[in-house]
């Protein structure tokens, strides 16, 4: 039933672009149908949060980042001439600067010159499929990946599928969380209230977020079948769940303009908004409803760089950078390796 319900919602999703795209080009566009004010939320809220550390760019030239109009959030560092390329599932995004700067201090050969994604991972393999060719509004671009970074079944399956190269590397642990706003105003308490009518909820897409096949595992274990159709399907027909394209932006985004009430996210995103003083807060899932993701990374096939990958390969599993996930609640990976 669960794999009927994400066919389905990849499908009905699908239909909807299929039927919008050709409307908008055959009407006369009237303007938009909301109500025209100016914002009410501080600048801030959009991305890029992290005031530019999240560029390992040397020499950056003209600053043009306009906050809801022109942000390449997901796409970090100089394009130009890198010496290592990491294709990274985004849901450490915010950690990512932290984690190349301690790179670099041991290999400064690097420094300026490594280039990273933090886009969905299953968007980050057709990516690869496409030869690292990329198009995100109007700008294309090519970034041929030297190591790639997700969960570790996505990771073996495309080693399996000659994709990237064995054995993969797994190094952290991360459990899911509620995200809500500040003060949690609707009072939520766990996921069954997810799916009550009245609740707004923001939620990964199945058709291409890994993280959505975590949730389910977890709303099955809270309400069993039925909360997973009321989330993912009824809500979705009536409108009071809204599907994310980039859960780990979207959902705190989606939040702090007060469009839904709460999502379900990692722990660890939840954890960064809260320390960037953003109005998030989160709701803590009992362990006995909780879904632990193990990520790991590996070598792609063919890389340009490979050494560095395997410099990279064998940071990510260090001290060092261990304890800079810590920081988000993530926890080291304890068991055997793969």
């Amino acid at each position: 039933m669960m794999q009927r319900i994400f066919y389905s919602i990849a499908l009905a999703a699908t239909a909807l672009v299929l039927v919008a795209v050709p409307a908008l080009a055959q009407s006369t566009f009237g303007g938009w149908n909301g109500e025209a004010k100016p914002p009410r939320y501080k600048g801030q809220v959009f991305p890029p949060w992290q005031h530019g550390i999240n560029n390992d760019a040397v020499h950056r030239g003209l600053e043009f980042t306009v906050p809801e109009v022109d942000v390449l959030a997901d796409f970090h560092g100089d394009i130009t001439d890198p010496k290592l390329v990491l294709y990274v599932g985004g849901n450490y995004f915010f950690a990512m600067a932290h984690l190349v700067r301690a790179f670099e201090s041991n290999h400064p050969e690097f420094k300026g010159r490594i280039f990273w994604e933090t886009i969905p991972p299953g968007m980050l393999e057709k990516q690869l499929d496409a030869g690292g060719v990329i198009t995100s509004g109007n700008m294309t671009f090519t970034a041929k990946p030297d190591a790639y970074f997700a969960g570790l079944t996505r990771v073996n399956a495309m080693i399996k599928k000659g994709k990237l190269v064995g054995p993969a590397v797994p190094y952290v642990t991360n459990t899911l969380t509620i995200m809500v706003p500040e003060g949690n105003p609707s009072h939520i308490t766990g996921l069954k209230d997810l799916g009550k009518p009245n609740i707004k909820v923001v939620m990964p897409n199945p058709a291409f977020e890994g993280i959505a096949r975590q949730i389910e595992k977890s709303l099955i274990k809270a309400g069993g079948e039925a909360l997973l159709k009321a989330v993912y399907t009824d809500k979705l027909k009536s409108g009071s769940t809204i599907l994310t394209h980039v859960h780990h932006r979207q959902t705190p985004l989606f939040l702090m303009q007060g469009l839904a009430d709460a999502g379900v996210t990692w722990k660890s995103e939840a954890m960064f908004q809260e320390q960037a003083h953003h109005p998030i807060s989160h709701v803590d899932i009992p362990a006995t409803q909780n879904t632990i993701a193990i990520y790991a990374g590996a070598a792609v096939k063919g890389a340009a760089h490979p050494d560095a990958a395997r410099a990279w390969l064998t940071f990510i599993r260090s001290p060092q950078s261990l304890a800079i996930f810590e920081k988000y609640g993530f926890k080291a990976y304890k068991g055997k390796m793969h």
